[in-house]
C-alpha cells in the first residue's frame, strides 16, 4: 500500500494510476504470503484513530471492492480472453517492460545468498479512453523494514484542496489543465539494495535463476511513491516553484507575469494559472524533462468527472462512473430505490461481547465501507454521516451492520447523478458548524459536523464522533465550532500561500450559548470544566480571524453531517448543499 497524506484511497495491490476506480483485494487462494497485506487488526476504530487518522483511512479504503469482470487478475488469465484482446494485453505488457528497460530500472544479477528477492505480479486495467494498460508491480508487503526500506511517507494533495482551488479558479476564470506522468515511479532513485524475481511471461531463458537488482523504484515498493516524489520535488524547485506548507501537494509560482499552481497527487498533475502564457511555458518545461500525457483542459482528476463551463463560470463535479461500478460490484444495479442513506431513526449498536464476525462478513463489510468512503470524501457529502457512523463497526460487524451499509449503496443507486455544482457567488468563506448532543446511545458522545462554502460552493465537510462526552448541548456545539475554526485557519493559510484573496470569513452556529462563550471572556459554571484547548476558538474570535454569528436551526446547512434525518429534512438540507442532479 502506498502510504500518503490524508484523504487518500490506498489499494491492496498498487494500481497503475491514482486514484484507482476499483480498489482490488489480493487473491487469497494463490499465495499465502499475500494474506499478510489484509490482516484485520483487532483494534477497534477508536484505537486505530489514536494511531493516526491516515492509518484508519488507508486501512479501510484498501478493503474496497474487487475488480470487475473483463479485466485479467493474473497474467495467466490473459490466455482465457479472445485472441484480439490477448494481443492487446500482451502488447501492453511488452510496452511496460520496454519502459522499464529504457529507464535502466534494473540489472540482471545473481541473488546474494543472504538476501530474499521480493516477488512481483502484473496488474491490468482498461483506461477511460479505451487503452489497455499493464503494470508490473512489486509485492512490497514482503519487504523487510530496515533492510529493504526505511521511510515510506509520500505527501499528496488533499481532496478538499482540489475542490477549494477548483471553485476559486472557476469563479475567477483561471486556466485549468491536467497532465499525467507516464510510468512516474520509474524515475525515482533507490538508496536501498533490493532484488526482485523475474516477471511472469518475461523470464530470460538463459538466466531463469537470476534476479533483478532494482536501481530505480518500481510500483508496489513501499518507498516507490517517496522516491518519485523526491525527484518531482527537485524538478519543481528548479522551475522556481515553492512547496506549500499548508498542503505539501501544492506548489506555487509567482512573478510579474502571473501566478501558477501545480497540484500533485502521485503522478497526476493539475495546473492552474491566471496567465495562459505562463501555464504553457511551465508545462512545456516540465514535459521537456519527463514523458507525460498532456490532458489539456481538465475533465477528470482524482476520480472526479469535471465539466467546466468558462462562459458561465460554472463547474460540475461528480463520480458517476465510479458509483455505477460500485453498484455492479455489489450486484445492486436494480435494487429498490431508497430516499435516505440510512432508514429514518436507525441507531446502530455494537455486537454482543461473545460475538465474533466471520471473515466473510468482515471482508465484505470492509469492502463496502471502503468503496463508500472514496465517494463520500470526493463529491458526496450527503452520505458523510451514514458512512462515518457505520465505519465505527469495522472491527466486528454483524449481519445487520452489513445490511445497513448496503442500504447506503442502495441510496447511491437511487441517486447516481447527484453532483457538486460550483456557480460562484460572493468571494467569502461561510462555515456552518453543528453537533448532535449525546447522539451515540451507547457512549453518549456527541457528533460534530461542519459544511464550508466558498460563496455558494460547498468545498469542505466533515462528520465525526467527538473524543469526549459533552455535559451539555452548549459544550457539544462549542467543541464542534472549535473543529470548524481549525479548518478555517488552514484554508486561510493555504490561500495566503497561494496569493489568493477572500473578502471575509464567517462561522455560523445554531446554539446561542456556545456563541456567547466564544465571544465573551467569562468563566461560568456551565463552561469552566471545558478542556482548555477548546478556548482556541475564543482566541480566534478575539483576533477577528473570522466573524461568528447565529443561524436558526432550520437554516443550518451542516445538519445532515451530525444526525440521521427524516426524508423531508434530509432533502431540504441536501438541496442547501448545492448537491443537485446533473445531465449526463
Amino acid at each position: 500500500m502506498v502510504e500518503s497524506g490524508r484523504d487518500i484511497p490506498a489499494p491492496a495491490e498498487p494500481q497503475p494510476e491514482a486514484p484507482p476506480i476499483v480498489l482490488p483485494l489480493p487473491n487469497m487462494d494463490e499465495d499465502e504470503n499475500e494474506m499478510e497485506d489484509v490482516i484485520v487488526p483487532n483494534e477497534d476504530v477508536d484505537t486505530m484513530m489514536m494511531l493516526g487518522k491516515h492509518y484508519i483511512l488507508n486501512y479501510i479504503m484498501k478493503q474496497a471492492a474487487k475488480p470487475l469482470k473483463g479485466i485479467p487478475y493474473h497474467y495467466k488469465d490473459v490466455k482465457n480472453y479472445p485472441l484480439e484482446e490477448q494481443k492487446k494485453w500482451e502488447q501492453a505488457c511488452k510496452e511496460e517492460i520496454k519502459s522499464i528497460e529504457d529507464r535502466n530500472v534494473w540489472t540482471l544479477v545473481d541473488c546474494p545468498p543472504d538476501r530474499k528477492p521480493v516477488k512481483c505480479r502484473w496488474v491490468f486495467a482498461k483506461k477511460s479512453d479505451g487503452r489497455f494498460k499493464a503494470r508490473l508491480v512489486a509485492k512490497g508487503f514482503l519487504q523487510i523494514y530496515g533492510e529493504d526500506y526505511d521511510e515510506t511517507f509520500s505527501p499528496v494533495t488533499h481532496f478538499e484542496t482540489v475542490r477549494l482551488l477548483l471553485a476559486y479558479m472557476c469563479r475567477n476564470d483561471w486556466e485549468i489543465e491536467s497532465l499525467d506522468v507516464k510510468t512516474a515511479f520509474l524515475y525515482g532513485r533507490l538508496d536501498e539494495e533490493i532484488y526482485m524475481e523475474q516477471p511472469e511471461g518475461f523470464k530470460v531463458p538463459s538466466s531463469s535463476k537470476k534476479v533483478y537488482r532494482l536501481l530505480r523504484a518500481l510500483y508496489g515498493l513501499k518507498q516507490a511513491a517517496l522516491a518519485w516524489n523526491k525527484e518531482l520535488h527537485k524538478l519543481l524547485l528548479k522551475l522556481n516553484f515553492k512547496r506549500s506548507k499548508s498542503d505539501p501537494g501544492v506548489y506555487i509560482f509567482q512573478d510579474k507575469s502571473g501566478i501558477m499552481l501545480f497540484i500533485v497527487y502521485v503522478d497526476d498533475g493539475l495546473l492552474m494559472s491566471n496567465s495562459a502564457k505562463l501555464l504553457k511555458k511551465k508545462k512545456t518545461a516540465f514535459l521537456n524533462v519527463w514523458e507525460a500525457r498532456d490532458m489539456g483542459p481538465v475533465k477528470e482528476y482524482l476520480g472526479f468527472q469535471i465539466t467546466h463551463n468558462r462562459v458561465k463560470r460554472s463547474m460540475v463535479l461528480h463520480q458517476h462512473p465510479y458509483v455505477l461500478k460500485v453498484l455492479k460490484c455489489f450486484q445492486m444495479e436494480n435494487v429498490k430505490h431508497v430516499r435516505t442513506p440510512l432508514p429514518a431513526g436507525y441507531q446502530p449498536s455494537t455486537a454482543p461481547k461473545d460475538y465474533n464476525a466471520s471473515p466473510t462478513i468482515q471482508q465484505r463489510y470492509q469492502s463496502v465501507i471502503g468503496s463508500l468512503l472514496f465517494v463520500m470524501l470526493g463529491t458526496r457529502p450527503d452520505i458523510a454521516f451514514a458512512v462515518i457512523k457505520m465505519s465505527q463497526f469495522m472491527a466486528n460487524p454483524t449481519e445487520e451492520h452489513l445490511q445497513k451499509a448496503l442500504h447506503i449503496v442502495k441510496y447511491l443507486g437511487s441517486t447516481p447523478n447527484l453532483a457538486l455544482h460550483f456557480s460562484g457567488g460572493a468571494s467569502s468563506l461561510d462555515c456552518y458548524s453543528d453537533s448532535d448532543w449525546a447522539g451515540d446511545s451507547e457512549t453518549r458522545r456527541s457528533t460534530s459536523g461542519y459544511a464550508i462554502f466558498l460563496g455558494n460552493d460547498l468545498v469542505s465537510w466533515r462528520s465525526r464522533r467527538q473524543p469526549t462526552v459533552a455535559l451539555s448541548s452548549t459544550e457539544a456545539e462549542y467543541m464542534s465550532m472549535c473543529d470548524c475554526a481549525q479548518q478555517i485557519l488552514w484554508i486561510k493559510s493555504l490561500f495566503q500561500e497561494c496569493h489568493l484573496s477572500l473578502q471575509h470569513f464567517m462561522m455560523f452556529g445554531d446554539n446561542k450559548g456556545a456563541i456567547h462563550i466564544a465571544q465573551n471572556p467569562v468563566m461560568e459554571g456551565r463552561s469552566k470544566h471545558i478542556d482548555i484547548k477548546y478556548y482556541f476558538l475564543r482566541e480566534c474570535v478575539e483576533k477577528q480571524i473570522f466573524m461568528l454569528d447565529y443561524v436558526p436551526t432550520d437554516q443550518q446547512k451542516a445538519d445532515m453531517m451530525t444526525k440521521n434525518l427524516t426524508w423531508q429534512k434530509f432533502q431540504d438540507n441536501r438541496s442547501r448543499l448545492n448537491l443537485l442532479e446533473f445531465k449526463s
